[in-house]
């Protein structure tokens, strides 16, 4: 029998049965229906507490979940009904690809509304634990059986995950947590009470100013000169260059808008099949126009008339998507091909084998040397922050510092 309480206070009762206490709780109404909640414990005192607690949520304006959702089915959901709309499809598939092989199985199970700290910490211990085997594919023997006995498998070799890979992770989760709590399905974000763990920044190496004449030496006549010429003088992100129109250039008016990116997609019902397509900027911050410069115009205006040679001779072949840099019948250029010139033009001038993304570090770095005023910097690459200009930057900053003092030193002096 219910235990008679006072109004609002909710009714306990025990579940003989079943062996438990349950207590009911009204959350009031909504669309003219009443909600409740009910809790279950092995005694009349832990569902009082549990009730206590839910009326204080109520009392502080936190909300109380009635919805007996998982972390996995809430996750699924968010990604439906909140990312994919909201950022650019890359991102979205990152966040797919989080959430399939990491999240859902390391805290899909849990209740959403009684996930804590200390799940998460778990999960983020258990991660940096992992270890995963990289599939081996396996290739069937067309010829007939021989009577020779099989050598044994070489085992497959084992790699962890990196802390980069769990902090992305955590990154995400916080993200979807967040919208947990505009949505009223839990009072707060315990993933931001878990610290992130430590990674070791990526070193970045860009050219010094004799190097990055090398190499533009080197790749003059080369298939995608233009590109890379592009590349180094503005420090446009690959996908930003790869997906560059005509339309997007005033050679006139010497002016380059960033107005979209191209990315590979894989398909989300068949994860073997992916395609090439046009996406926006990164952030506002990269949809931004730049000022060309005369040695640049000149060598986009003798790229323009190849291009037009190479439309002729493809004829009928010719893709016509309005890019600045094409494969030889008008498509987006591959950034694995890209990726693979650039390698091997590093490899026979003899220079540092540096990424592809170093270009666009050169260009701040020789920038800064010369005493470019990092916000300017910040305004060419498309940062959103001058914070995250100077943290990249860093490692030039002591020099511009020591040209300071020298010049403090000279005007006293003088």
């Amino acid at each position: 029998m219910a235990k008679k309480r006072g109004a609002n206070e909710g009714s306990i009762y025990h579940r003989r049965k079943e062996g438990r206490w349950c207590g009911i709780l009204s959350l009031g109404w909504e669309n003219g229906k009443r909600k409740r909640k009910s809790f279950y414990g092995p005694s009349e005192a832990n569902v009082q507490d549990q009730m206590t607690k839910a009326k204080n949520d109520l009392r502080l304006g936190f909300p109380v979940s009635v919805e007996r959702q998982t972390v996995g089915e809430f996750l699924d959901r968010w990604l439906e009904q909140s990312v994919k709309s909201s950022v650019r499809p890359l991102t979205h598939q990152q966040y797919s690809q989080h959430v399939r092989l990491y999240l859902g199985t390391g805290l899909g199970r849990h209740r959403l509304s009684k996930l804590s700290p200390q799940h998460i910490q778990s999960f983020v211990n258990d991660m940096l634990q992992k270890r995963v085997i990289p599939k081996v594919s396996k290739k069937k023997n067309k010829t007939a059986k021989s009577a020779t006995p099989a050598t044994p498998a070489t085992p497959a070799t084992h790699r962890t995950l990196s802390p980069r890979t769990v902090q992305l992770s955590l990154a995400i989760l916080r993200r979807a947590l967040d919208q947990a709590v505009k949505w009223n399905l839990v009072g707060r974000n315990v993933a931001k009470l878990v610290d992130s763990p430590r990674v070791k920044r990526h070193e970045t190496k860009p050219f010094t100013p004799d190097e990055a004449r090398t190499f533009l030496t080197f790749v003059r006549g080369k298939r995608w000169s233009a590109a890379y010429m592009t590349a180094l003088t503005l420090g446009l992100r690959e996908g930003e260059l790869l997906g560059l129109r005509w339309q997007d250039i005033d050679l006139d008016e010497r002016t380059l808008t960033v107005n979209q990116t191209v990315q590979r997609i894989r398909s989300e019902t068949e994860n073997t099949t992916s395609s090439l397509e046009f996406c926006e900027p990164k952030t506002n911050g990269s949809r931004r126009t730049l000022s060309v410069s005369g040695t640049l115009v000149s060598i986009l205006k003798a790229h323009r008339i190849s291009q037009n040679k190479a439309r002729l001779v493809a004829g009928s072949e010719w893709s016509d998507n309005g890019l600045v840099f094409t494969t030889s019948i008008g498509t987006p250029i591959e950034k694995s091909n890209l990726y693979r010139d650039f390698k091997r033009i590093l490899n026979d001038a003899k220079l540092p084998s540096i990424r592809f993304h170093d270009l666009r570090h050169s260009t701040a770095s020789l920038l800064l040397a010369q005493g470019v005023h990092p916000r300017a910097i910040m305004e060419l690459l498309g940062h959103s922050r001058i914070g995250v200009t100077m943290d990249t930057y860093a490692h030039v900053m002591p020099a511009m510092m020591q040209e300071v003092a020298d010049k403090m030193d000279a005007i006293l002096a003088g």
